[in-house]
C-alpha cells in the first residue's frame, strides 16, 4: 500500500516530523541540497549506452555521435579537448578519464624523449618514480621488477604503499579538477596478479599471499582515492575484477560513484557452462546497487556472436536501473564506438524486479517488452507474455473473432443475425526454448523506435550529490 494512504496530514505531526528530520541532519547526516530533495525519483529504464573510448583518439564525427548516443564516456587523459567538446554538445554526458591504479608505463606516449608525458595513463609517471621513488616499483622474491605479461612496459606498482597511494591520489585529483573531468575510471582494481604475471611478491610466501597483499592494498587505496575525489565532487569508478570470488568486494569498491564489470555475461567453463555473472554473490550485489540507483554500473559484454550479444544485453536489462549502462565489445582494444541494435529495441521502463524461475531462467517485464536469460549450462524453456515479438519482427496478424448464427425464436419476425461467439480463454503463447547461456528480448510491436536516432531522454543523471544536466 502506498505510504500516502497510511499518513494523516496533521499540522502538529508535520511540524514534529520536520523538527526530527532537521535535528537528525544537524546530528551528522550528509547534507542534501534543495535540488536533491525536489528531484523526482529516477526511473529504472532499460540499460543506457556508454562508450569505453580508450582504444584510439576519437574523431570529431565520433564525438558528435557520442553526444547523442551515450550517457557515459571514458577517454584517455590526453583527450581533454574531446571531453570539453562532449560537455559542450551535451552537458548531461558524464565523461571520465582513464587512470590505471596498479601500473606505471614507459611505452611511447607515456614516456617521450626521456620525460613523462604531460597527460599520463597512470597516476604516477615512470620517469618520476624511477628518479625519486624506485621503491614504488613492486619486486618479486628475486628482487626483480614485475613487467606485465602481454602488456610490454607496464610495471606493477606497490599499491599497498601508503606513500604511493597518496601521491597517486594527489596527482589524479589535481588533474581531474584542473581539466574538468567528471571523474575517474580507475583500471586494474584486480583480484589476482596471475592475470598479468606468475610472480610472487617479495615478502610473501606464495601466490595466495601475493594476491591477498594486492587486494588488501587496493581496498585501502580505493578508500583513500575515493574519499578525496568525493570531496572534490568527482566520481571514482574502478574496473573491479572477479567479484564473484570475494563477497562484498563489488559493493565496497563501487561506493564512490560506481564500478565497471569488464566481463559481464561471460560464459564459464571455456564457453560450455552457464553465465559467470550469476555465480556466487556477484549478481546479488549488482542487483542491489542497481536498485538503489545512486551509482553507475558500467557493464561490458565481449561479443563474438549474436548469442553473446543477446545474453549480455538481456542480463543488463535484468539489472535495469537509473544508472545501469551497457555496451558490447567486438574488439579487444576498444578501438571503435560500439552500438547494438538491441539498444534500439525500446523496452521502456522496468515495471517489476527481475525474478528467477525454478529452472534457473531469469525474467523481467518492461512497459514495452520483456526479457529472459537462461543463466544455466543446459537448455531450458520459458513462456513469454502474449503479443510480443523480437525487435525488428513484423507485428503478428490479428485473428478474426469467430461468429455464430442465432436462429429466430418463434416470436421473432426478423432475419437471423450474426453475433460474436461467447468469449473463450485465449491460449497461452507457446513456450520458448532457450539454449544454455542464451537469452531473448521481446518488445511490443507497436513500439516504433527508429534505429540510429536514439537520444538521451532519461531522467537527469544524479549520483549522490553530483548532477549531470
Amino acid at each position: 500500500m502506498p505510504k500516502a494512504t497510511l499518513m494523516r496530514h496533521h499540522p502538529v505531526a508535520c511540524w514534529t516530523a520536520a523538527f526530527v528530520l532537521l535535528a537528525g541532519c544537524l546530528a551528522g547526516c550528509v547534507a542534501s541540497s534543495a535540488q536533491d530533495l525536489a528531484a523526482p525519483p529516477p526511473k529504472p529504464l532499460a540499460p543506457c549506452a556508454w562508450w569505453y573510448g580508450i582504444g584510439q583518439p576519437p574523431t570529431a564525427q565520433e564525438i558528435e555521435l557520442a553526444a547523442k548516443r551515450y550517457q557515459v564516456v571514458v577517454l584517455n587523459a590526453d583527450q581533454g579537448a574531446a571531453m570539453r567538446r562532449l560537455h559542450q554538445l551535451n552537458s548531461r554526458v558524464k565523461v571520465l578519464v582513464y587512470k590505471d591504479l596498479s601500473s606505471t608505463r614507459n611505452y611511447p606516449g607515456a614516456v617521450d624523449g626521456g620525460q613523462d608525458a604531460v597527460f599520463l595513463p597512470s597516476g604516477i609517471g615512470y620517469v618520476a618514480a624511477q628518479e625519486h621513488h624506485p621503491d614504488w616499483f613492486a619486486q618479486d622474491v628475486n628482487g626483480r621488477r614485475i613487467e606485465w605479461q602481454g602488456y610490454p612496459r607496464h610495471w606493477q606498482m606497490t599499491v599497498w604503499n601508503p606513500d604511493y597511494q597518496q601521491a597517486w591520489t594527489d596527482a589524479v585529483v589535481a588533474e581531474v579538477k584542473r581539466e574538468g573531468w567528471d571523474g575517474v575510471l580507475a583500471d586494474n582494481d584486480f583480484n589476482s596478479l596471475s592475470h598479468y604475471s606468475s610472480a610472487v611478491l617479495a615478502g610473501t610466501a606464495n601466490v595466495t599471499e601475493t594476491d591477498r597483499k594486492l587486494r588488501d592494498g587496493l581496498d585501502a587505496f580505493l578508500a583513500k582515492a575515493g574519499d578525496a575525489l568525493t570531496n572534490a565532487q568527482k566520481l571514482l569508478v574502478p574496473n573491479v575484477s572477479e567479484t564473484h570470488l570475494v563477497p562484498g568486494r563489488w559493493t565496497a569498491h563501487s561506493r564512490f560513484g560506481g564500478a565497471m564489470e569488464e566481463n559481464f555475461g561471460f560464459r564459464e567453463d571455456g564457453g560450455t557452462g552457464g553465465l559467470l555473472t550469476f555465480r556466487g554473490n556477484e549478481f546479488q550485489e549488482l542487483r542491489a546497487q542497481a536498485a538503489l540507483g545512486e551509482s553507475l554500473l558500467l557493464l561490458v559484454t565481449r561479443t563474438h556472436n549474436a548469442r553473446e550479444e543477446r545474453s549480455g544485453y538481456a542480463s543488463a536489462a535484468l539489472l535495469a536501473g537509473p544508472r545501469t549502462c551497457w555496451t558490447r565489445a567486438t574488439t579487444d582494444d576498444y578501438r571503435d564506438p560500439e552500438w547494438s541494435t538491441l539498444q534500439d529495441s525500446g523496452l521502456g521502463e522496468a515495471i517489476d524486479a527481475a525474478s528467477r524461475l525454478a529452472n534457473g531462467v531469469w525474467t523481467r517485464t518492461f512497459t514495452h517488452g520483456w526479457v529472459a536469460v537462461n543463466t544455466t549450462a543446459s537448455t531450458q524453456t520459458v513462456v513469454p507474455p502474449e503479443g510480443l515479438v523480437a525487435p525488428g519482427a513484423p507485428a503478428p496478424t490479428a485473428t478474426p473473432t469467430p461468429t455464430r448464427t442465432i436462429p429466430p425464436t418463434p416470436t421473432r419476425t426478423s432475419a437471423p443475425t450474426s453475433t460474436p461467439a461467447s468469449p473463450t480463454s485465449t491460449p497461452a503463447p507457446p513456450p520458448l526454448t532457450l539454449q544454455a547461456a542464451d537469452a531473448v528480448v521481446l518488445v511490443d510491436p507497436q513500439q516504433l523506435v527508429k534505429r540510429g536516432t536514439w537520444r538521451i531522454t532519461r531522467d537527469e543523471l544524479r549520483i549522490g550529490r553530483l548532477w549531470a544536466r
